[in-house]
Parts: C-alpha cells; structure tokens; sequence
C-alpha cells in the first residue's frame, strides 16, 4: 500500500472534487473523510431543515455519506457534484419523513407543550424565534421546504435545484414561490 503525500492529509480544499472523487473510488480513507469533512456541513444543514430533529438529521447526514460512498461511481463528472450530493440528501429526508409519518406525533406535541410553558427570557425568546421558522418550515410540502432550503440556505441556483430534484425549471421557481407565500 502506497502512503499518500503529506500535503493531501493536511488540506483537501485546494483538491478538485474529481480528483477527490477518484482518491475515494481508489480507496483512500483520508479523502473520504477530506470529503465528508468538506461537506458534512451542508448536509446536515439540509437535513435539520426538512427534519426538525437535531438527532434525525445527523442519523440522514450520516445514511447519505453511506449511500454516496455507495453510489460514487455513478457520479456524472461532467455534472456539479453539489446538486448530486444535494439530491441523495434531499432523497433520504423525505425517505425518513415518510418512515416518520407511520408513527405517531404525541411525543413531537408533549415536547411542544412543554417548551412552551417553560420559556420566559429573552435568550429563550430568541430561541423560540428560531423554533417557530423551524415549525413553519415543517408545515411545507416536503418538495417546497427542500426547493426553499436549497436556495436560500444552500444558495443553489433554479438550474441546480432543477437538477437536484429532478424537475423542471418552472415547477422549482413555483415552489420556492409557494414556500416563501405559506411562510409568510
């Protein structure tokens, strides 16, 4: 087994994401923890949006670095990999939100009503703030929050996001228009 060259375990920035791609097709541990590392982030932002549930998101965070490593020879090279990274996530939190649907929500409401009684300064204010998003948030159809969350929070593009889910152009725009219309 051959060692890699010091400067490819102290910064994979620099490092195309073809070659980092090929690096993990080979085999290479360090770029597919330089991989994760790199978009771990994003991900898991993704997730804790569509899902709510800090621990929901890093378990989905987690099954799409799985199903990536899985499915990375099928990655088109000649196509962003963000929008394909973004997909596979977007894939595993409705894949998730279905799962969760089966279920019941009396634990998600017993949490609710117990958050709310005991919040009574501005540090909580503010965090109840960001609660409500999340809530509003949850209350969109599955396709509008992920369109949405692609563009504003992961600032991809219409084409992108069209991409990503696999749909026209015009449907992506009708529905970050519908989420931003429901969200406010």
């Amino acid at each position: 087994m051959s060692s890699l060259p010091s400067q490819d375990l102290v910064s994979t920035d620099s490092v195309p994401i073809r070659v980092l791609v090929e690096q993990c097709l080979a085999g290479q541990s360090t770029s597919m923890f330089a991989l994760v590392e790199q978009y771990q982030c994003r991900v898991f932002g993704l997730c804790y949006r569509m899902l709510g549930n800090r621990v929901d998101a890093e378990d989905v965070t987690q099954e799409t670095f799985l199903r990536v490593f899985r499915s990375l020879h099928r990655w088109d090279a000649n196509r962003d990999f963000l929008p394909w990274l973004f997909a596979i996530a977007g894939n595993r939190c409705r894949t998730f939100l279905v799962k969760r649907a089966h279920h019941t929500h009396f634990q998600l409401i017993d949490n609710l009503v117990s958050e709310s009684l005991g919040n009574s300064n501005e540090a909580d204010n503010e965090f109840d703030l960001g609660e409500e998003i999340q809530l509003a948030l949850a209350q969109l159809k599955d396709n509008h929050r992920l369109a949405f969350i692609l563009f504003h929070e992961q600032q991809l593009s219409y084409n992108e996001i069209a991409r990503s889910m696999d749909c026209p152009v015009g449907t992506v725009k009708t529905w970050i228009h519908r989420a931003r219309k429901e969200l406010a």
